[in-house]
Order: C-alpha cells, then sequence, then structure tokens
C-alpha cells in the first residue's frame, strides 16, 4: 500500500505534484497515518508554498 510519504517523496525529487498525486493524498489523508506520514505532508505544504513544488492544479487554473 502506498504511504503519503512515498507520494511526497516522489513530489519533493521532482518538484512537481500532479492532480493524480494531489488525489491520492485527499484519500490517504482519510485514512490512519502515523507521524512520519504527518511530518512529510507538512514538508510537501512548505515546499509548495516556497514555490519548491508546482502543482498541476494550480498551473491549469492559472494560480
Amino acid at each position: 500500500m502506498i504511504r503519503i510519504r512515498d507520494v511526497v517523496q516522489k513530489a519533493l525529487a521532482t518538484g512537481y505534484l500532479s492532480v493524480e498525486a494531489e488525489n491520492q493524498l485527499r484519500h490517504l489523508l482519510t485514512t490512519r497515518y502515523d507521524l512520519e506520514d504527518f511530518n512529510a505532508f507538512m514538508s510537501l505544504q512548505e515546499a509548495a508554498m516556497t514555490g519548491q513544488v508546482k502543482q498541476e492544479s494550480r498551473e491549469r487554473c492559472g494560480i
């Protein structure tokens, strides 16, 4: 089973978060997850806010 940290690791490595990955994260965040996954998600949030990771969904709507 894929974990939050796996999705985050790929996004951080590529600098890009696809719509598919965002949907995976939404689903995974509705299930039980551990502190390591939570911390990984917070790292992704910070990377997105600082521009280190681009979000496909925001590029589509011109944000």
